[in-house]
Formats: structure tokens, sequence, C-alpha cells
């Protein structure tokens, strides 16, 4: 059995390596589930066994890259605090200030494509979501208990990660708006802008306004330069 596992794992792994290969040449568009099987050297039937989709298959490559990220992993060790959540809701804002400032760049393309799958069939948006859950979802949910613990926050509602996708899709929306060459909107200087969304998501999720002002600007200056959030979309 062990050596069966091994084989479909290295199979699944040669599989993605060629993908990325294919999308990073045609993008997502131009890339097919016949592409990716021809340049992995197996039947698109076999592909299929493990990816059942294109979407699956670029959600499972954007997830892996998430999951190698040094700055992610260093965010993640952080014990459950208020000063962690703070943090985790400072470098969203912060990860998404950098694709908004690189219009032609992946994580662009990647919001692009989040948007369309929101307008059509929601596949790709579905797999990203859980991907995104999947790696930080306890780390917010496990630090936002430390906060109401400890006093510094009150609980909002019975889902705790309804917070988290609020604030998420809070910082994607104010994204987008800004994505085309002439804004949408105009949120006037950046570092202030920011800082405002930051204030606004800290306190819809509950922290009191005495955490806010202690942790929000603690040991991270707003251009640390090291911004560490999972995901783009």
């Amino acid at each position: 059995m062990s050596t069966l596992r091994m084989t479909s794992d290295l199979r699944r792994q040669l599989i993605l390596g060629a993908a990325k290969r294919c999308f990073a040449r045609h993008g997502f568009a131009g890339t097919t589930t016949k592409s990716v099987a021809a340049a992995a050297s197996i039947s698109e039937g076999l592909l299929f066994k493990h990816f059942p989709t294109k979407s699956a298959l670029y959600a499972e490559i954007l997830a892996e890259e998430c999951a190698a990220d040094p700055a992610l992993h260093r965010l993640l060790e952080l014990e459950p605090s208020t000063r962690t959540l703070v943090t985790l809701i400072r470098e969203m804002v912060q990860h998404f200030r950098e694709v908004e400032a690189m219009p032609d760049q992946e994580d662009a393309q990647r919001l692009r494509l989040m948007l369309a799958s929101h307008l059509d069939d929601g596949e790709f948006a579905r797999l990203i979501y859980e991907k995104i859950s999947g790696l930080i979802g306890s780390a917010f949910t496990a630090s936002l208990s430390r906060a109401i613990q400890s006093g510094d926050a009150r609980p909002v509602g019975r889902e705790p990660m309804n917070l988290f996708w609020f604030a998420h899709h809070a910082v994607l929306m104010a994204t987008l708006t800004r994505l085309p060459t002439t804004p949408c909107l105009s949120y006037g200087d950046a570092p202030e802008s920011d800082r405002q969304l930051c204030e606004f998501i800290l306190r819809g999720i509950g922290l009191n306004e005495a955490a806010i002002a202690h942790y929000l600007d603690r040991d991270l200056a707003w251009d640390s330069g090291e911004p560490a959030i999972a995901e783009s979309a």
C-alpha cells in the first residue's frame, strides 16, 4: 500500500509541476487539462483522477505556494493573542495593497479570476475560499477567542469565521475598486486609508478602542516591507 501511495503522490507532484509550467506560459484561460496532461506525459483521464477540473488544479497550486511562503509561516507560528489577531488583519491589508500597486502581476490576475468565478459557476472561488480557510482560519478564530478572553474584544455573532470572511471581503472589494488604471473610487492617502480600513475591520470583529490603539502600530511599522498573509484572493 505504501508503495502505491508513494507512486500516487509522486504522480500528483509531477502533474502539479507540469501545470505550473503551463499556467506560467499560457495563463489560466489559455491552459487546458489536455495540455497539462500532455506536459505531464499522462492521459487526460488519469489527470482527472487527481484533479477533477482545471480550477481544482489551479487552486491546489496556489495553496501550495501560500503554504510554502516563509512570511506566512512566521505569522502562523505566533501564539494566538490579540496582538496576533491585529497583525493578521494588518498584514492582510498590506498584502492586498501590494497587489493593487502591481496591477499587471500574477496576483492581480488571480483577483480578476476570482471576480469572474463569482459571476460564473463559482467553482474556483469556492476552492480558493476553502484553501484560505484551511491555511489561516484556525489562527484567526483562536486569536479572536484569546482577545475575547483577555477583555480586548467582545463576542460578535455566533460564527467567528464569518467575521474573518467579512474582513477578507472588505479588503478584497476595496482592492478591486482600485485595480483599473483609473480607480473606481479614491480613498485618498494610502497609509491613512489602510489604517482606517484596519480600524474598521477590527471594530467590526469586536475589538475595543484601547486594544486597537495599543496593538495596531506595535512592533511592525506600516512600511515594514514584509507582508505575510495567505492568498491574494
